[in-house]
């Protein structure tokens, strides 16, 4: 599985409008398109960060969309008040533990590492991470997407609610800095967002 990232830096006034954009108007124009398997939205209404992530059968399906949504793209731009920046990704795991439901919040972990490292921080993240994870209060699903080519990987994490998020930051700041220690890997932002549509259909890869 493949996927595609979208990241509008945001006026916070313009998400809402935005949310409603991507919903109504770019989702039903994505289910036409061959090898679509889902799509979501987080945003961050301090920041105005907004992420709209696309997973794919395929590769060249993913990049195929490419020229169809540009239009789309453009629109968003001008409804976000900012340039949307892309990047590709390659789908390692997916753990669902519990379906999201509306107040569902997302904390993302981007990291670099060694190109040759890749394949050691998938296996990490399944193997030690994410039995971590269940034992957090709150706890919904999680995902690990990885660019081999640059040595980039980002993680989200799922949860319940703001509460639980809020309530396991300690917890998470202790995961990630001793999984990013074994992996030999520098993370490089960590973002806190509310999980605006939730309609990926992505299969457990656990």
């Amino acid at each position: 599985m493949y996927a595609k990232s979208v990241t509008y830096q945001a006026r916070p006034e313009t998400i809402d409008k935005g949310v409603a954009y991507v919903r109504d108007e770019a989702m039903p124009a994505l289910t036409a398109m061959d090898g679509w398997t889902g799509l979501s939205m987080i945003s961050d209404r301090e920041s105005g960060r907004c992420i709209i992530t696309t997973a794919w059968s395929t590769k060249e399906e993913r990049d195929a969309s490419d020229q169809l949504m540009m239009a789309k793209r453009e629109r968003g731009a001008e409804i976000f008040g900012a340039k949307p920046s892309v990047d590709v990704w390659d789908i390692a795991v997916v753990h669902h533990r519990a379906a999201s439901g509306e107040g569902a919040c997302v904390r993302c972990t981007w990291l670099s590492m060694d190109t040759a490292g890749i394949t050691h921080a998938i296996d990490t993240y399944r193997m030690a991470l994410l039995p971590a994870l269940e034992e957090i209060d709150g706890f919904c699903s999680a995902s690990l997407m990885v660019d081999p080519a640059m040595g980039r990987a980002v993680s989200s994490v799922t949860y319940a609610s703001r509460d639980a998020l809020v309530a396991s930051r300690s917890a998470a700041e202790g995961l990630r800095t001793r999984t990013s220690g074994d992996i030999g890997a520098t993370v490089t932002d960590v973002g806190e967002f509310e999980l605006a549509l939730a309609h990926l259909h992505v299969r457990e890869m656990a």
